[in-house]
C-alpha cells in the first residue's frame, strides 16, 4: 500500500510540473483552484479553476 501512495504522489507531482512547464504559473493557479474546489465541494472555486484551465488550453485558438 505505501508503494501505491508513493506512485500516486509521484504522478501528481509530475502532472503539476508538466502543467507549470507548459502553461506557466496560471496553469498551476487554475489547477489549484480546481482541486481545492473539488475537495471542499465549493462549486465557485472549482468553476474558477476550470475556466482558467479552459482559457489556457484554448488560448492559441483565440
Amino acid at each position: 500500500m505505501p508503494a501505491l501512495a508513493l506512485l500516486s504522489a509521484i504522478a501528481v507531482v509530475a502532472f503539476e510540473q508538466t502543467v507549470e512547464w507548459r502553461y506557466g504559473t496560471m496553469g498551476i493557479v487554475g489547477l489549484l483552484f480546481l482541486t481545492v474546489g473539488l475537495k471542499a465541494h465549493n462549486h465557485t472555486c472549482s468553476s474558477i479553476g476550470a475556466v482558467i484551465l479552459a482559457l489556457l488550453f484554448a488560448g492559441p485558438a483565440f
